[in-house]
């Protein structure tokens, strides 16, 4: 029987979460060299938008063949799109399809998806189902192309990327990611109404959408998923104030989770998957990342290196005279100017 990497990899996983604006394929190419954490997640990307003709959202959809396993998020409120856009994922190359149904940002709860979806498990069950149905119609020889809501354009585009993948995996595999509740926690219910269309992996990030990322997370609320998944066959993951490979460690043997997503922890800090301290020059690394940006977004216009300036501000966090070596970062318009930087305050 074909695995799917959920079922391939040793546990406990230790993953990179995904991040709206962070995880894009620069930062886990970076992530993945000095920290090698066990998986890693596109950031979350529109079904509607794709299914829309939105051509730009492939981009989020850019990996290379380091990164694996490598998971696509995507998040909506229309079933069907999910379905061809599950297709369209599997012509690419992914690992896996991740469904998001924790993201806090009010215009996707306003659009019915995201964390909106524990309010609606019928709707979130059916998102599910047509998922899995997409992944069941490329085994059966589906393909973009015969996808009624895909762009010509978007379809030549997916033919485009498909002759650069290399290593195929055995059969995708399809996840989510949510919260413990709304305004509420609600963890046993919500995660057992999931667990009726058997995702092989349920990421859970221990707080409400009502807590944004305020408070700490509950990981007694975690807990509760665990003892509702047992026997399943799906695995949980855990997500929330994790700040180090020990910290992780710690909290799979007392929560009993099957694995661990770092996110915060990760800014301008790639060694938090390590479990030995790393000697490597972080200001190194964030040049590196500086270079590696660049030349990815090249043709992104005239404030190209724009976001990249809060990546900085990450890396020279904890220094001593953080907030000064900042003003200037954030004022820095290349790589150049921030080796500039890094050499006049003797970081490198």
């Amino acid at each position: 029987m074909e695995k799917t990497l959920w079922q391939r990899l040793n546990k406990p996983i230790i993953g990179l979460a995904p991040m709206d604006g962070v995880t894009d394929v620069v930062y886990r190419t970076i992530q993945k060299k000095y920290g090698n954490p066990d998986l890693l997640y596109t950031e979350f990307t529109s079904v509607e938008g794709i299914c829309h003709n939105a051509n730009r959202l492939l981009r989020d959809f850019t990996y290379t063949e380091e990164q694996r396993p490598i998971i696509a998020q995507i998040f909506g409120s229309t079933p069907e799109y999910f379905r061809q856009t599950a297709v369209l994922l599997c012509e690419l190359g992914f690992d896996g399809i991740d469904i998001n149904m924790g993201c806090p940002a009010k215009t996707m709860h306003k659009q019915g998806s995201g964390a909106q979806l524990i309010r609606t498990p019928q709707l979130a069950k059916e998102i599910i189902r047509q998922t899995r149905q997409g992944i069941t119609d490329y085994e059966n020889g589906m393909r973009s192309k015969d996808c009624p809501d895909l762009s010509p354009r978007i379809v030549e585009e997916v033919k485009k990327r498909n002759k650069e993948v290399v290593n195929w995996p055995e059969k995708v595999a399809l996840s989510v990611k949510t919260r413990v509740g709304f305004n509420e926690p609600i963890t046993k219910e919500w995660i057992q109404a999931l667990l009726e269309e058997k995702p092989e992996a349920i990421a859970l990030h221990g707080r409400t959408l009502k807590q944004q990322y305020s408070g700490l997370a509950s990981w007694e609320e975690i807990t509760k998923a665990v003892e509702a998944a047992k026997g399943t066959g799906t695995l949980i993951l855990g997500n929330g104030d994790v700040n180090s490979y020990q910290d992780a460690i710690e909290k799979v043997e007392k929560y009993g989770v099957d694995g661990v997503l770092i996110g915060r922890a990760s800014f301008g800090n790639p060694f938090v998957f390590k479990k030995e301290k790393q000697d490597i020059n972080i200001f190194e690394v964030a040049l590196e990342h500086c270079r590696l940006y660049e030349e990815t977004y090249k043709d992104a216009g005239k404030n190209k290196f724009l976001p990249m300036r809060k990546h900085l501000g990450w890396y020279v966090k904890g220094i001593s005279n953080a907030k000064e070596v900042r003003m200037k970062l954030f004022r820095a318009e290349n790589t150049k100017e921030v080796e500039g930087i890094f050499r006049e305050f003797k970081l490198i």
